[in-house]
């Protein structure tokens, strides 16, 4: 198998550490529009298998002409180009996964692409992150157990071992991000009916071994295309998974409209948005740094199996890796598009066209890759009478 990543930060880096360690990837090529940045990655790996590229995704036909020497390009690029690289995939012939990316409807562009993918033979997958991306994967694995699907929970947190005030958190991306997730409206299915609440709303305690008290609530781009996917659902909800009591701060500052992006204040005769100050503040209090971080997950897929009522969980906790000092996001996202790209670059993924995590990637064989990896998803199914 021969693998091209697009993009050398964080994510492309790891997503490039493990397919130089599969026994059954022979090259993998790093491209970045800094080459300096990619040939440092690749210097940094030590593995022959490496090799770095420049490449500028906007240049369409440069592109084309390094996706070409690949079976399948793992596209760990800012979300803005995930369209352009599933179009020259599909042009080029060449099975392409993605990061994700709702902002703007990205992901239902790519997803727009199906015919052309189907008609040159192509596969296509966006949202392979963990939430989206994993947790679709568990979602569909469970999905497919049942007989009648009715209800999907989602339950996902990036958060520290240790916390500290005064927000108990630390981000393992943007917080940019983090803002936009707790202020945009979280999509919901309640009684079989489409709708949409406000996020940092409905908190609830949850519990992790390891772990003490902590608190899910409402977010928003956590549901993904389950609900295109399962439009037959009764219910299906995300939340973020924080420490007690983060909810309640955050909706603090989203009350005194300091995460707005269109406010505006006048301080000394200068027009200040409140945010951008906001984000600024925040950035050194919770930044990650060395600490020691935690992914916390659990699905829960529910409906009706032999005429029984049950719930497929799947659960997993990941940490930093201690060797590599690698973050726990970056573990699971990183591996879990390694994973993938190399499952379609072997023929385990056979289906063309461009479909969701949940629609094509086997569970089964997913967990097992994942547990090679340290990434530990422990599945159970609870019974009517084990509720």
């Amino acid at each position: 198998m021969k693998i091209g990543v697009l993009g050398s930060g964080l994510m492309g880096k790891e997503a490039a550490r493990d397919l130089a360690a599969s026994p059954g990837v022979k090259t993998v090529g790093l491209a970045d529009i800094d080459p300096e940045r990619s040939r440092q990655v690749v210097q940094q790996l030590g593995s022959p298998k490496l090799k770095a590229y420049q490449v500028d995704a906007s240049n369409e036909a440069e592109l084309a002409a390094f996706m070409k020497k690949f079976d399948c390009i793992i596209n760990a690029l800012f979300y803005s180009f995930n369209e352009v690289v599933a179009k020259t995939a599909i042009r080029t012939g060449v099975h392409s996964i993605d990061l994700g990316g709702h902002i703007g409807h990205m992901t239902d562009k790519v997803l727009a692409q199906h015919e052309n993918a189907k008609r040159n033979g192509v596969t296509l997958i966006p949202d392979l992150g963990v939430a989206p991306g994993m947790i679709n994967i568990l979602s569909g694995f469970g999905a497919g157990k049942l007989d009648k699907l009715s209800s999907i929970r989602l339950f996902v947190g990036g958060i520290p071992v240790k916390p500290e005030p005064p927000l108990e958190y630390n981000h393992v991306f943007s917080m940019e991000g983090v803002f936009d997730h707790y202020t945009d409206p979280s999509l919901i299915i309640r009684n079989g009916m489409k709708q949409e609440i406000p996020s940092l709303s409905e908190v609830e305690r949850v519990h992790f071994e390891h772990f003490g008290p902590l608190e899910a609530f409402h977010t928003s781009g956590g549901t993904s295309t389950l609900s295109l996917s399962y439009p037959e659902l009764e219910t299906l909800e995300y939340k973020t998974i924080r420490y007690p009591g983060h909810a309640e701060k955050f909706q603090l500052l989203v009350d005194l409209n300091l995460t707005r992006m269109d406010y505006q204040v006048e301080v000394e005769g200068r027009s200040i948005n409140p945010r951008q100050v906001l984000l600024k503040v925040l950035d050194p209090i919770v930044d990650l740094k060395g600490k020691r971080d935690a992914v916390l997950l659990r699905v829960l897929v529910g409906g009706e199996q032999n005429g029984s009522s049950v719930v497929h969980q799947y659960e997993m906790t990941t940490y930093r890796d201690p060797e590599t000092n690698v973050t726990a996001m970056a573990r699971a996202t990183a591996n879990t598009v390694s994973v993938v790209a190399q499952m379609i670059a072997s023929g385990t993924i056979r289906m063309r066209g461009v479909y969701p995590p949940e629609k094509i990637v086997p569970g089964a064989d997913y967990i097992k890759e994942m547990a090679k990896r340290g990434v530990e998803i422990n599945e159970c199914t609870l019974h009517e009478e084990d509720k």
